[in-house]
């Protein structure tokens, strides 16, 4: 049997490694220029078979020639990916399809860390259901994002001192078309970089115009059946922007204000009956229609039912009520109610039948009901409105307050809350269902506990406003008849076409009509997102039929309701049945101080940043390890020690390839290839460390698994991270040096050899979800694979598995742990080989003796010099007695670790300045005035010193008495 060995790799090994029993793999069956002649052995047909899987050569590196995983081949792994179509479901191979929607990133979006979590974890659900045979379907697209994509398009607008007003609509919506058309893909190229194995074939975008018929269907079809209606409401209101916005665009934070004191008279009193209410937004007396107090506020008893004089207001009248919604405890307990310009405030007017006063134009401006103040800015006005209360004497003082402030999340200024005429939805007839299938369960939510909060929600929604006053984004479908009153008289219809055509039927020909200026907020074409991608409202589209309900919806939680509820109430109102039967929340990506990411704080981490040092897999790896719906504190730690995971991959990879046997030695491949791990019967005569690894793996693939399937990732991460790390790499790995470099067996090097090729691929399989790059490339490495990863069959279930061999190994482990400690303990030189009597009943020894050459080599032990018994050996009284565990001891003689005399001078000397620091920690702790001035952690710290100190001193001496009694003896 030829066989050959890399010298450079195998240096940090014994040098008593035989060279007839150390394998690699030829370079050549990596290299463009490999052939194959033809055999009919099954070892050529073997590698025949792995050479026709991956002629792509160039697309990826072997660890035989690459010292590491090089990051900048992932680009190039992808395209292969791609160009071979494995994005794409097979609809061949049958089964029930696995399909995710992928939330729609804005287009006019940068790839940040809550992108890279959506996409690590969607990708890990699409890879896994891909490789158990299901056809797979990932769903990308991209959201119009109304009023993100205006403003960018106007700021750069701006920038050549262009207005929108002064190009028009129809130019003006133009010009964002050519942005989208030039920036849009850069989303979309981003998420590529995080390995989405996408469809993109399918790519949607919301203003596509299958996906635009699909929102003007909704529209026609929810107003049909009266759940569409036009009314003045109180909404968000943008005075940059000049839109209503939804509840998701307004970010509330905690500022510093003012809180104004102002007296309003009480009509008919004398000068002293007055009422003093403390308000945040003076400028919206205007507006006030009532002044309320709560009915068991003895103080202002006297005053319910007469009247209060607003100020400024050359004397208007509003009532004095009385309702136990007013707080008695904050400012004076007197409450201002201006309907108008406060969602509280509006509430409580409309139970009250209080009219409602709008103060504010629409640009943030104050208008006529303001009387001398009309035309000022909100903010100047409150100026100079305190100025002149201050000169009438209605000013009581002012004080510093901190309110919660609603600001747009795009242009960042102040929200206005405004009562305007806009479109709404009426949701409660469209919630009920929405609650019912949770309740029967036809929706799952994940974690449970946000069924509460979903639940909560849906059970006391409000109708939702969906006009935008914007020009981009889907125009409503509403004409009006010119001359016409518009809340009453408008047409809704598909087209210009069929609006003209009813305007003409009701009104004659000559009739002119106008489409409704407005557009419709981006969430409710996001909304219809899982059926409009699929061809809805054709029903009778291959996509819908065959993919239609999704699988699982993953988002982040905090867009369960504007997003999550709103798909399944919609997919239940237009298909019958809910969109996907699961839902998966994910948290928010925080810093390592677990603060909010922010380019305040300036502790934004970019992912293409973080890619480019650390690879796109052990980003995915870090991201994928948290739990569903907590939040993720993300540090460079971790990333830092997941890429030493990605390296310790790729450097098992390097030590399995170059210990395999020659291509051409075909009698070895023979022997390697005649191993099977899929039958008890092959798996109970494995080996001890082999049969021990083998099962390790397969109780491995049941656990994870069944963590795949109940989509606990963190789980799958770990598990997955412990036995490769902890069990694959710290301890097969190191069995099989002994195997290959110390047997002198071929046989035993044949089935470690084996089990190392057969461990590996299957780790690359269970990993591949959560890093693909690294796992791609080491598979495309392996001789035992027949096609792409990415498309590989995923390890069966419920394999074969020696429980009794787990725990035998287990055994020789704990064995090896207490010889390795003694050996720390004394300082041991790691070159040195120590001997050693092993202690046990007979069927331990059987077992144990078995693998006395793995023993030796892990333990360093001189394998000339190990003893097996069933009794301590005659020199145990000057030996170091350990407990590996029940039944199983060892006798390590000292005078082979250390020299006795020498090392009790050297621990008494020791000794000697261990107890002068810890009698010097503890006269400080003695000192009350040290431990009453001193700052608490200062003290903290050094009583921790102490503890630590003490417990050193014990040990040396518990270690030096030992080491004394030994002398004596020995004398």
């Amino acid at each position: 049997m030829a066989l050959r060995t890399s010298s450079s790799f195998l240096s940090s090994t014994s040098s008593s490694c035989s060279s007839s029993l150390c394998f690699r793999v030829n370079p050549l069956l990596f290299s463009t220029q490999r052939r194959y002649t033809v055999s009919l052995s099954r070892s050529r047909r073997f590698f025949a078979m792995s050479a026709a899987a991956a002629e792509s050569d160039g697309i990826f590196t072997s660890p035989e020639v690459a010292k590491s995983f090089d990051f900048s081949n992932e680009e190039r792994i992808y395209k292969w990916w791609e160009s071979q179509g494995y994005f794409k479901p097979n609809i061949d191979k049958g089964g029930d399809p696995f399909v995710v929607p992928m939330p729609p990133p804005n287009v006019t979006g940068s790839l940040h860390m809550g992108h890279a979590m959506f996409v690590t974890l969607e990708d890990i659900m699409i890879r896994y259901n891909r490789m158990k045979g299901r056809p797979t379907l990932w769903l990308p697209g991209t959201d119009h994002a109304g009023i993100a994509t205006q403003l960018v398009v106007e700021r750069m607008l701006a920038a050549e001192g262009v207005k929108r007003a002064d190009l028009g609509r129809d130019e003006f919506t133009k010009r964002v078309w050519e942005w989208k058309q030039k920036y849009g893909g850069t989303i979309t190229n981003q998420i590529k970089r995080l390995g989405a194995s996408c469809d993109w074939t399918r790519e949607r975008f919301t203003l596509d115009e299958q996906l635009s018929r699909a929102v003007v269907e909704a529209f026609i079809r929810l107003h049909e059946k009266g759940l569409i209606y036009q009314g003045s409401y109180m909404v968000n209101w943008s005075p940059n922007l000049q839109t209503a916005v939804s509840d998701l665009e307004v970010e509330y934070s905690e500022e510093p204000g003012t809180l104004y004191y102002i007296k309003y008279r009480v009509a008919g009193g004398s000068k002293n009956d007055y009422l003093t209410i403390a308000t945040t937004r003076p400028e919206t007396l205007f507006g006030d229609t009532a002044v309320a107090v709560n009915p068991q506020d003895e103080r202002y008893a006297k005053f319910i039912g007469k009247q209060a004089i607003v100020p400024l207001t050359f004397g208007r009248h509003v009532p004095i009520l009385s309702d136990k919604y007013v707080d008695k405890d904050f400012g004076t307990g007197v409450l201002k109610i201006s309907p108008g310009h406060d969602h509280n405030d509006y509430l409580l007017a409309r139970k009250l039948g209080l009219p409602i006063l709008n103060v504010m134009n629409k640009d943030g401006t104050l208008n006529e009901v303001a009387g001398l103040y009309a035309g000022l800015d909100r903010f100047e006005a409150r100026k100079k409105l305190w100025s002149d209360l201050e000169e009438s004497g209605l000013a009581v003082k002012k004080e510093a307050h901190t309110s919660r402030v609603p600001r747009s999340q795009r242009g960042g200024e102040i929200i206005e809350p405004l009562v305007s005429k806009q479109w709404f939805v009426s949701m409660e007839p469209l919630a009920e269902r929405a609650l019912e299938a949770v309740s029967k369960g036809e929706l799952t939510i994940m974690p449970e506990r946000f069924e509460k909060i979903y639940n909560h929600w849906l059970s006391n929604i409000k109708d939702w406003c969906i006009s935008r006053q914007l020009w981009w984004g889907h125009r409503i479908p509403v004409w009006y008849v010119s001359g016409k009153d518009c809340e009453e008289e408008y047409i809704v219809a598909r087209s210009h076409r069929e609006a003209l055509s009813k305007a003409q039927e009701k009104y004659g020909k000559n009739v002119e009509i106008y489409q409704d200026p407005d557009v419709l907020d981006t969430w409710f074409s996001s909304s219809l997102w899982p059926f409009s991608t699929l061809g809805w409202p054709d029903e009778s589209a291959e996509d819908f039929k065959r993919f239609y309900p999704t699988s699982v919806l993953e988002t982040g939680h905090d867009i369960l309701f504007f997003w999550v509820a709103r798909m399944v109430m919609m997919g239940i109102e237009f298909t019958g049945t809910v969109p996907f039967s699961n839902v998966y929340l994910h948290g928010l990506i925080r810093d390592s101080q677990g603060r909010k990411m922010s380019k305040t704080l300036g502790n934004v981490i970019d992912p293409l940043d973080t890619i480019a040092e650390y690879g796109t897999d052990a980003l995915r790896f870090t991201l994928a390890l948290g739990t569903a719906g907590q939040d993720l504190n993300l540090s460079m730690e971790r990333l830092t020690s997941n890429k030493a995971f990605t390296n310790k991959l790729w450097n098992a990879g390097k030590f399995i390839l170059r210990n395999l046997p020659h291509q051409d030695d075909t009698l070895a491949w023979e022997a390697l290839l005649a191993h099977k791990f899929d039958k008890v019967e092959s798996v109970v005569k494995l080996p001890l460390p082999e049969c021990w690894a083998v099962s390790k793996l397969h109780v491995l693939v049941d656990e994870v698994t069944a963590s795949y399937e109940k989509l606990f990732f963190g789980d799958v991460g770990r598990e997955i991270y412990d036995f490769f790390w902890a069990d694959f790499a710290d301890w097969y790995i190191e069995v099989s040096k002994a195997r290959l470099y110390h047997s002198g067996d071929h046989s035993v090097a044949s089935v470690s050899q084996a089990a190392l090729l057969y461990i590996f691929g299957s780790i690359l399989k269970l990993l591949h979800p959560f890093m693909p790059f690294v796992t791609e490339e080491l598979w495309q490495a392996l001789p035992s694979r027949q096609e792409a990863l990415i498309v590989s069959a995923w390890p069966p279930t419920s394999l074969p598995r020696d429980i009794d061999s787990i725990k035998k190994f287990e055994n020789l482990q704990a064995l090896t742990r207490a010889i390795r400690n003694v050996r720390a303990e004394y300082a041991v030189e790691p070159a040195k080989l120590i001997s050693a009597s092993i202690v046990a009943n007979p069927d331990v020894i059987q077992y144990i003796s078995g693998e006395r050459e793995v023993l030796a080599l892990l333990s360093r032990l001189d394998l000339g010099n190990v003893n097996f018994a069933e009794a301590p050996p005659g020199d145990a009284n000057q030996s170091v007695h350990v407990v590996a565990s029940e039944g199983l001891e060892a006798y390590l003689p000292l005078s082979d670790m250390v020299d006795i005399s020498a090392e009790v001078q050297r621990l008494s000397k020791r000794l000697v300045k261990m107890q002068a620091e810890y009698d010097g920690l503890m006269a400080r702790l003695s000192s009350s005035s040290f431990v009453e001035k001193a700052p608490e952690d200062i003290v903290r710290g050094v009583r921790e010193k102490a503890a630590k100190a003490e417990e050193k001193l014990t040990l040396t001496k518990n270690r030096l008495n030992f080491l004394k009694s030994k002398v004596l003896i020995a004398n």
